[in-house]
């Protein structure tokens, strides 16, 4: 085989790989354009790797993504940017190869948007163990070679990392007929302006989050029931001057959204906002909402793909 042909074939085991990296990627980074960057990183080490001596192609590039990742989440950018209260995981349609295994209750956790959100709680190599073993089943061994640290180490990072997400977690898999319902029923009432509704829907200690349309240097916050129904009915309520940020009438869909219920906002074929839901015991625990052009562009592209149900609205 001649060297084109070798480079063409070990070209082509990577892309074999591509998804399992970006899905890797993206769970320890929260973002699907970082991850993307750091899958392209993976590659330019690749070709430049004397690669006749790797032995399991899989077990190296895993090692290079990962220690890639935590090169960036050390970074001080990162730290910088994550520390002021400005960040959210990005969003990404169910579906999205990015999202990687889903078989298992662990694997489809691992990237919620509210685990990737409590995983900011961690260090670096506590994430890398947390999601290496919970997403991607490698043993402690497997997780000790690729960080360079002990199999009592490994043990140690996963217990901490366990019991800070465990206790911080909210509830667990929701019936998906249930959830559509809940989340048809707080569009309605917010749409119409029902804050007694609104409220019952709400867990006591809900919590609404917002990116602001990318507008607020900081999460916008609210912790009160009354105060998120509030500002539900206010957000909701469809105005010219709405539909003029929108670029037009947006179609109000139903949607999964890193396995969460959500609705989002279509004018055409673009989608310009993201309302995400968790879900606990039959109400609604955390609202997110999420409209910073920036966070949607993979979202965006993958929903231009899609072929949606009817929308619940279609006149927003």
């Amino acid at each position: 085989m001649d060297s084109t042909a070798v480079d063409r074939f070990d070209a082509g085991r990577f892309d074999a790989g591509r998804n399992r990296l970006a899905s890797l990627a993206y769970r320890l980074l929260g973002s699907a354009a970082d991850a993307e960057d750091i899958v392209q990183d993976a590659f330019l080490h690749w070709q430049a790797a004397d690669r006749q001596r790797i032995r399991v192609p899989e077990a190296w590039l895993t090692k290079v993504v990962t220690n890639l990742c935590l090169d960036r989440l050390r970074s001080a950018q990162v730290r910088r940017e994550r520390t002021v209260g400005a960040w959210l995981p990005e969003p990404l349609l169910d579906g999205d190869p990015m999202l990687g295994p889903a078989d298992t209750f662990e694997q489809r956790e691992s990237v919620s948007l509210a685990v990737l959100t409590l995983m900011e709680r961690l260090s670096p190599q506590e994430r890398a163990v947390y999601v290496l073993r919970e997403a991607f089943s490698y043993s402690h061994a497997e997780v000790a070679e690729i960080l360079d640290i002990t199999e009592s180490a490994s043990q140690q990072h996963l217990h901490r990392a366990r019991h800070r997400i465990t206790a911080a977690r909210r509830g667990g898999e929701v019936d998906p007929a249930s959830a559509r319902r809940i989340v048809e029923e707080f569009l309605a009432a917010a749409t119409s302006g029902r804050i007694e509704r609104l409220v019952a829907l709400l867990t006591d200690d809900a919590t609404a989050i917002s990116d602001g349309a990318g507008l607020s240097r900081k999460l916008l916050r609210y912790d009160t029931p009354q105060r998120i129904a509030a500002i539900a009915r206010a957000g909701f309520k469809p105005t010219p001057a709405k539909r003029r940020l929108a670029g037009g009438t947006s179609a109000v869909h139903y949607a999964l959204v890193n396995g969460a219920p959500a609705i989002l906002f279509v004018p055409g074929d673009r989608v310009v906002g993201a309302v995400t839901f968790d879900l606990t015991d039959g109400r609604i625990a955390t609202v997110r909402g999420i409209a910073a052009p920036s966070r949607l562009l993979r979202l965006a592209e993958a929903w231009r793909q899609h072929e949606p149900d009817a929308p619940l609205m279609s006149q927003w």
